[in-house]
């Protein structure tokens, strides 16, 4: 786990361009703290800040091949790589290292840009061909590790993070009106775009390529999908249990201590199980809070005691919360207003004390229909018979109703398409609601435009497999691995998401719905494929995620601190204060639960004191931090 920083440009050598290649490698040291390196040549600047996990002595970056006329710098883990090197190694090719980052290359000037196709796990990288005056780059199927680009005139700047293009001179950067509609309604900005123009995402499953004196071409190389079969339910579990057994063994390849992320559900309990069949002194770390019912740590040490972990837990307290946050926000680059983030960063820093990899289980609940929205389209199928027209009366008629009003969100709900209601996993504004709190609307940034085209993709699916594909498109990549990425790096720690495996993936697309939510029971057959495995509390345990006590905390310890940062952020062109302050008061009386609503306009608005109003330096422990990142303005 790294970071990375590239440029590309038709000129020849420029000693300004050497300059930001510094400057933007350097403000993402506590990605790789271990070692920081450069490469320059006519046309190419490579910069890499590296966190030494395999091959620690030869495995260095930026990374020359075959005499110098390949150059590399990744970001990420292939974790077949022992496989894919011996099978070079057969076909004649002399290799120096023991680095899966010397088989990517290889492997590239080999087959081309079809080197994905060979590769399991997750990554992003820059290749340059100096012999055909060419950069590759790709990102993996499911967007695990970031690739962030501006594409400039002649020249093409890529990053790990979008902080390190920040600091690019003579670019402009200025928010973007039709992202920060989106961030209102998903709590963060969907891919490709971001939150600042001209800054964009490198969509998971594609690749870039760049020719002097040509512009980029983009080009997608997969796509999750599901394919339904009816094999044997004892089959799938005999599967699904010997795909994850070898899964979490490659993911478990390391040369630096590997730990687990622990809490009281089944993903991470599953994993858990299986590194300690490979390593009986795995360590496993829970964080929580003092708050009743919003700290998996009573579920998680119980869960360890019966499976002998060896086990360590921390209590984040309000005034840590609070205090954390900024720098979490910095880390973070842009806006996700998941509160889930925040005890993820304090784990992983819990973590790094004594590891330097770990195992987590993002990408389960997606995958094998954990989350308990997906359990909805079955507890609304009395709605399926009522005629079209009824539909509309009661719609229109429970729309009248005060907001919390006893079985209005069930009726509209049962009266609404999944296609109009179902925005990922997190749906915070709707399109009234963002009237209400923008400065100024535009209709035709409407949420649909999102999602719309992946209902399209999965229109012969059936709706609680639509909710999946519009979960691993949306919420999954924007969300869920953004803030694993982000928070253990900020930490400088691998994290390592052992269901997100091509080939794990593969068994879990060919479920269907009965096997995925039965009665009431989410992920069903995962269950049943390790239920000889995890302890018996934790079988049937209903998903709690990260649960963070923000609507106890705005009411009371973090009221002031809120009030303050919506009075003092200088958002007004963008925000309704007015509006937004009135919406704190009545959640702090208790009349209507607006926590997640404010979360979501509280961290844009300390996003944008950070990086645009800059009103914070960081200088935390040897690493230093300027997010005002020298002088530039964001318009």
């Amino acid at each position: 786990m790294c970071g990375f920083v590239s440029i590309v440009t038709d000129e020849t050598y420029n000693l300004s361009i050497s300059s930001t290649l510094n400057k933007m490698t350097e403000i993402i040291k506590h990605r790789g703290p271990d070692e920081c390196r450069t490469w320059e040549d006519d046309h190419i600047y490579l910069g890499f800040q590296r966190l030494s996990i395999i091959d620690l002595e030869k495995g260095h970056q930026p990374f020359s091949f075959d005499g110098g006329d390949y150059h590399i710098v990744f970001n990420g883990e292939i974790y077949n790589y022992i496989e894919l090197r011996q099978k070079l190694i057969d076909m004649g090719i002399v290799l120096t290292t023991k680095s899966d980052t010397e088989v990517i290359i290889a492997l590239y000037k080999e087959v081309g840009s079809q080197v994905v196709e060979y590769l399991r796990g997750m990554f992003s990288f820059v290749i340059w061909n100096k012999k055909a005056n060419t950069l590759f780059g790709a990102r993996d199927p499911f967007g695990i590790k970031p690739f962030y680009y501006i594409e400039e005139n002649d020249r093409l700047y890529c990053a790990s993070e979008k902080k390190s293009l920040m600091l690019i001179d003579g670019v402009s950067f200025e928010i973007d009106q039709e992202s920060l509609h989106h961030y209102l309604t998903f709590q963060y900005v969907p891919e490709p775009k971001t939150l600042l123009n001209p800054i964009s995402i490198l969509k998971p499953g594609h690749t870039i390529e760049k020719k002097l004196g040509e512009k980029c071409i983009i080009n997608e190389y997969a796509n999750m999908q599901f394919k339904l079969t009816k094999d044997s339910t004892a089959a799938k579990i005999k599967i699904i249990r010997e795909t994850l057994e070898d899964s979490v063994s490659m993911h478990m390849r390391s040369d630096v201590p590997v730990g687990t992320f622990l809490s009281g559900g089944i993903d991470s309990t599953i994993i858990a199980a299986l590194a300690k069949e490979i390593n009986p002194d795995i360590k496993a770390f829970t964080v929580g809070f003092e708050r009743d019912g919003y700290s998996e740590i009573p579920l998680a040490q119980e869960t360890a005691s019966q499976m002998n972990l060896n086990h360590f837990c921390k209590i984040i307290t309000p005034e840590e919360f609070m205090n954390e946050l900024p720098k979490i926000t910095w880390h973070m680059d842009g806006p996700v207003a998941d509160p889930a983030a925040i005890p993820l960063y304090f784990v992983a820093r819990e973590a790094k004390k004594h590891v330097k990899v770990v195992l987590s289980g993002e990408g389960a609940d997606e995958i094998f229909g954990g989350y308990n929205i997906y359990r909805e389209p079955n507890s609304l199928r009395i709605f399926d018979y009522m005629p079209n027209s009824i539909k509309k009366i009661l719609k229109n008629a429970f729309s009248r109703l005060s907001e919390g009003t006893k079985g209005k969100s069930f009726v509209y709900r049962g009266c609404t398409p999944l296609v109009e209601r179902y925005f990922g996993n997190a749906h915070i504004f709707n399109e009234q609601e963002k009237e209400f709190i923008l400065q100024v609307y535009n209709p035709n940034f409407s949420s649909d435009l999102i999602t719309k085209p992946f209902y399209r993709e999965a229109e012969l699916y059936d709706d609680i497999t639509k909710m999946q594909y519009i979960d691993m498109h949306t919420w999954l990549r924007g969300d869920i691995l953004v803030k694993a990425d982000r928070m253990t790096m900020a930490n400088s720690l691998e994290a390592r998401v052992p269901f997100l495996d091509k080939e794990v993936i593969k068994i879990g697309s060919q479920l269907t719905v009965n096997e995925k939510i039965r009665n009431k029971t989410t992920k069903y057959l995962l269950r049943e494929a390790f239920k000889d495995t995890i302890p018996e509390p934790t079988k049937n345990r209903v998903k709690l995620g990260f649960p963070v006590p923000i609507k106890h905390w705005l009411k009371s310890e973090m009221y002031d601190w809120a009030k303050t940062i919506i009075k003092e952020s200088d958002t007004n062109q963008y925000i309704n204060k007015e509006n937004s302050l009135n919406m704190l008061e009545k959640h702090r009386k208790g009349e209507i639960d607006y926590s997640r609503r404010l979360w979501t306009i509280i961290i844009f608005m300390l996003w944008h004191q950070i990086f645009v109003e800059q009103k914070y330096n960081f200088n935390v422990n040897t690493i230093d931090f300027k997010p005002k990142l020298q002088g530039k303005k964001v318009s």
